[in-house]
């Protein structure tokens, strides 16, 4: 019983570690990154900024006529959207059930708010700034400006009412991410200064950057921060453990690198220039590898969401979008199909190990069997042998007998005195 226990547990995590790394694999192999197809955005808009929230693709633009949102439910088709104001939406992002939107135009509207990415609201900027990205963490949204004085960073915990703070610097404030329990922000000038940190968005701290790169994204995975820059080759990559100390690293060219973001265990960037290779990946921040994009067009912004990288374009013609890997249901479906026969895989395998195991049972039980016969004979070879050494002393000596007692002498010798020959 407690053997076959313990085959049952085994067979048990056998299975359920395979079906873990199947998951794995396969949900690795839809989000590879590497290979791109062309999407048709809503309408050939300028697009700077897209975002993944609660199973939608939501995309923003700095032109268009009354459809400078557009979204998407599978990151395929998309359709437009009515923004709040036609302001110059630079910067989108998702948080607590809200999607949010930035912009460098407009008068005391420059946040706009929306909880299915459809209906949109306009919001009261802290100030009248360029607003170019935001993101969420931690309860907060926090959004960065490329102008302004002493207030070119903004707070919200709600995306309603936001609050100016001061940054580090006032610097060209290009792009913020929230990443193990920091806030960090790049820029695209100042001395020694193109990053500033902060635990809570409202105390900012400069933080010395690789290079004085033109750093324009930033973003956090895996336990990395990593931003990318337009200029400076060959250390367009800069990448921090803590955000605090940077290095840099060595792109796969020498594009203007405009958007970066992590997902599944890779790290995805795009670009605006460049020959067929305005994507590059990688899997740690510091080995990058070019990529062919699905058209030459000025990449702007990437994201992930459920199995499916999307980038977005300020340029091209009915194709300003283009995605990588699997979404959703479909990913969902190849990834239990495989687990499927990864299960399967590991029963066919523990079954054989189960029948080799009762081979080698049985082949020791036989052994075990031959060997207790084999001892069972030794007694009767016992006496076969007393036997055999008494004929062979009747047939080599004459016995002498007296009384009870015998004696063997060399044959034909006298038997000692008082013992009488016997035949």
């Amino acid at each position: 019983m407690n053997l076959l226990y313990k085959n049952f547990r085994a067979t048990v995590i056998t299975l359920i570690l395979a079906s873990f790394c199947s998951v794995s694999v396969v949900s690795q192999v839809a989000a590879d990154g590497i290979t791109w197809t062309s999407r048709t955005s809503a309408a050939d808009n300028a697009w700077t900024s897209v975002t993944y929230g609660n199973g939608l693709f939501v995309a923003v633009s700095h032109t268009g006529t009354g459809n400078r949102v557009m979204s998407s439910p599978d990151g395929i088709t998309w359709t437009s959207r009515t923004p709040a104001a036609s302001n110059k939406w630079f910067g989108v992002t998702y948080g607590n059930g809200l999607f949010v939107a930035v912009s460098n135009t407009g008068t005391g509207n420059r946040v706009m708010t929306s909880p299915d990415g459809i209906t949109w609201t306009s919001r009261t900027s802290s100030a009248d700034n360029f607003w170019l990205s935001v993101t969420y963490g931690n309860g907060l949204f926090v959004a960065v400006s490329n102008t302004g004085t002493g207030n070119r960073v903004m707070t919200s915990p709600d995306g309603i009412t936001w609050t100016a703070r001061t940054s580090a610097a006032d610097n060209a404030w290009q792009s913020v991410t929230y990443g193990d329990g920091l806030f960090v922000a790049v820029s695209n000038n100042g001395t020694g200064n193109r990053v500033m940190t902060s635990p809570d968005g409202v105390t900012w701290t400069s933080r010395t950057s690789a290079a004085d790169n033109g750093w324009t994204s930033v973003t956090y995975g895996n336990g990395l921060f990593v931003a990318v820059s337009i200029n400076a080759s060959p250390n367009q990559v800069m990448t921090s453990p803590d955000g605090i100390t940077w290095t840099s690293r060595s792109s796969s060219a020498d594009n203007g690198w405009f958007g970066v973001t992590y997902g599944n265990g890779l790290f995805v960037a795009v670009s605006n220039s460049g020959t067929g290779n305005r994507v590059m990946t990688s899997p740690d921040g510091i080995t990058w590898t070019s990529r062919t994009s699905s058209a030459d067009n000025e990449w702007f912004s990437v994201t992930y969401g459920d199995g499916l990288f999307v980038a977005v374009s300020t340029s091209g013609t009915g194709n300003r979008v283009m995605t990588s890997g699997e979404f959703g249901l479909s990913a969902r479906t190849t990834a239990a199909a495989n687990a499927e026969a990864a299960r399967v895989a590991a029963a066919n395998a523990e079954a054989a190990r189960v029948a080799a195991a009762n081979a080698e049972a049985a082949r020791k039980a036989k052994e075990q069997k031959e060997l207790m016969e084999i001892l069972a004979l030794i007694p009767s070879i016992g006496e076969l042998t007393l036997s055999l050494g008494e004929t062979t002393k009747s047939l080599y000596s004459t016995k002498c007998v007296k009384g009870k007692t015998t004696k063997y002498v060399k044959y034909g010798a006298k038997c000692p005195k008082g013992y009488v020959k016997k035949k």
